[in-house]
């Protein structure tokens, strides 16, 4: 039987939560909101639209929602060249291919933020299909990425395992019905994680990888 491991990439595979903070909070700078920092680090794995309703709430004007996606999107789009993909995640991909399993990306990402994450993971020979934001009608913590993630490989929730770095991640893959693995190179402390679903918690995915034979995807 085929078994999926599934993958979310922003904060998971690509170092990138930190830069999404900075490009969020100049965003919100620009439109006169004086968010926290770590207010949006917390936020960071959630669709666009979710975000700015989640750290600005109900009494904001909705008319904005999509100037500051836009705003965020430019800025961001600045480091599409030089993305930094997380120690030894192509090679984990690789590997997990290598022994069987269907990988598959679900992420919040839309095509042309997902091209520039894959072209830093360099690992295209891995990855069987791709969920991005614009597949979905609602993201993380809802389960539809999972499940769509599930559905283009043809494989049953009991037989696949998401990774991520959010407790958002970790509420998507349990209320889809698969095991769920933390990794800790997103900034998200382990506790949260626990709490919110993971199994099993690793540092970065080099450390997952070192691990692999005594995880839930050994």
């Amino acid at each position: 039987m085929q078994r999926a491991a599934v993958f979310d990439v922003d904060g998971t595979l690509v170092d990138t939560n930190h830069l999404h903070v900075v490009s969020w909070w100049e965003a919100f700078r620009q439109a006169g909101h004086r968010v926290p920092m770590h207010a949006v680090h917390r936020a960071v794995g959630l669709p666009s639209a979710d975000l700015v309703a989640h750290l600005l709430g109900d009494g904001r004007d909705p008319g904005q929602d999509a100037a500051l996606s836009a705003a965020h999107k430019a800025l961001y789009g600045q480091y599409f060249d030089r993305l930094p993909a997380l120690p030894r995640a192509g090679e984990l991909l690789r590997r997990l291919h290598h022994d069987g399993w269907k990988v598959v990306l679900a992420t919040s990402a839309g095509d042309a933020e997902l091209t520039a994450l894959r072209r830093a993971l360099d690992a295209d020979d891995a990855i069987a299909a791709t969920a991005g934001a614009d597949d979905v009608d609602r993201g993380k913590p809802a389960p539809e990425p999972v499940e769509h993630a599930l559905d283009l490989v043809g494989v049953a929730p009991e037989r696949a395992v998401f990774v991520g770095d959010t407790v958002w991640d970790m509420r998507a893959g349990r209320r889809a019905g698969v095991r769920c693995v933390g990794v800790l190179c997103g900034g998200v402390p382990r506790a949260d994680l626990e709490e919110a679903g993971a199994d099993a918690v690793y540092d970065d995915p080099a450390a997952l990888l070192a691990s692999l034979r005594d995880s839930p995807l050994g």
